[in-house]
């Protein structure tokens, strides 16, 4: 039986869209689609390369490349990670979820050079459980010097590969 908060979650997912979404971006990808716990769904064998994950979710939808059923016993807290990023898409009220997740990931990337050791919704999933390494932050600094290096080197037609004499 599904707790109240499950119901919710379902409910906010499929009226916000993010589930149909899900149910799209699954079936589009070749995925077999079937009832999961939790009242989410388990779309696995998806045939697509993006996004590059083990799993993803979207709305209520978890989607893997892989077989779920053997994922899961192998990693038996991912679908605890993937159910709380279905609580966060219901949260974010669906499709604002993409934007604020992206942009939290090139937060992490320009911090740590990894896209989720500090993105705010992969450490609030749980890392470990989601199979990220917690890396330790870098001076933001030198980052934004070598960013600003490279436009600059870019407009000045430094990265031009020479042409062949």
């Amino acid at each position: 039986m599904a707790t109240r908060a499950e119901r919710g979650r379902h409910l906010l997912n499929w009226v916000n869209l993010s589930t149909p979404l899900g149910l799209t971006v699954a079936a589009l990808g070749g995925a077999r689609i079937r009832r999961g716990p939790s009242r989410c769904y388990l779309a696995d064998h998806y045939r697509w390369s993006f996004p590059v994950a083990g799993a993803f979710t979207v709305g209520d939808v978890v989607v893997s490349r892989h077989d779920l059923d053997r994922l899961l016993a192998h990693r038996p807290g991912l679908l605890d990670h993937e159910l709380t990023h279905s609580r966060q898409w219901a949260v974010c009220l669906g499709l604002p979820f993409l934007p604020l997740y992206l942009a939290s990931m090139g937060w992490s990337w320009l911090r740590t050079g990894d896209r989720a050791a500090r993105c705010v919704f992969e450490r609030h999933a749980g890392l470990e459980r989601g199979g990220y390494l917690d890396v330790p932050t870098r001076p933001l600094g030198p980052v934004l010097a070598r960013g600003v290096r490279r436009v600059r080197d870019r407009a000045r037609g430094r990265d031009r590969i020479p042409s062949a004499v």
